[in-house]
Parts: C-alpha cells; sequence; structure tokens
C-alpha cells in the first residue's frame, strides 16, 4: 500500500493551487477539473477538505468522470493508463489532471470534452 492512499487530500491540495496559480490559472478551474473527475461540486470539495479526508477514501466515496479512462500521458514517468492498481490510477488521473492545467492546456481539452 502506497503512503499516498492514506495521506490526506487537504494537504496536497494547497500544493496543486500553488501549482496552477504559479502558471496563471485560478483556484476555481483547479475545482472544476476535481469536480469533472471525482463528482463533488464546491460544498462536497470542501466538506472533504475540512474533515482531512484520505485519497483513499475521496476515491472511495467519488463517483468517477466516465471519461476519465480517455486521460492518458505520463506523470512521474508512468503511463497513467498502464497503472494496475486502480486507487493509484485515479490518483494519478488528478495529477495528470493538474499538470495539463498548469501547462495551459484549454479547458474543453482537459475535461475531454
Amino acid at each position: 500500500m502506497s503512503r499516498i492512499f492514506t495521506t490526506s487530500f487537504s494537504s496536497v491540495y494547497p500544493l496543486y493551487v500553488s501549482k496552477v496559480e504559479k502558471k496563471g490559472r485560478t483556484k476555481a478551474e483547479l475545482d472544476q477539473v476535481i469536480e469533472w473527475l471525482t463528482g463533488f461540486d464546491d460544498a462536497a470539495l470542501h466538506d472533504h477538505l475540512a474533515a482531512g479526508t484520505s485519497f483513499e477514501n475521496l476515491f472511495a466515496e467519488a463517483r468517477l468522470n466516465p471519461n476519465a479512462a480517455l486521460i492518458t500521458g505520463m506523470i512521474c514517468g508512468v503511463r497513467v493508463e498502464e497503472i494496475d492498481d486502480p486507487l493509484m490510477q485515479k490518483i494519478r488521473y488528478l495529477d495528470k489532471l493538474v499538470d495539463e492545467l498548469a501547462k495551459g492546456k484549454p479547458m474543453e481539452k482537459i475535461l475531454r470534452a
């Protein structure tokens, strides 16, 4: 079991915010990407942040977007579509979306519209 599974989402979220804001994107755009992937609206997302929910529990409660399987590419030197562990794959999906947002990709492409 990876250590990231038990890491609280609220401890990583500020790093995501910082990463995208440094590249000229907004927290609102980040929240939109997270909502697209997990199905959590603003209230649910902020409840998870306040509760210190772990990544394991966050994704256990998420309704993963049916188009999440369209997320492909490399993250941390690994192809996300080839990750065997379902939880790790979901976490890497999120990482990949955050990277795409930070790199300035158009929102329609990030959200696989």
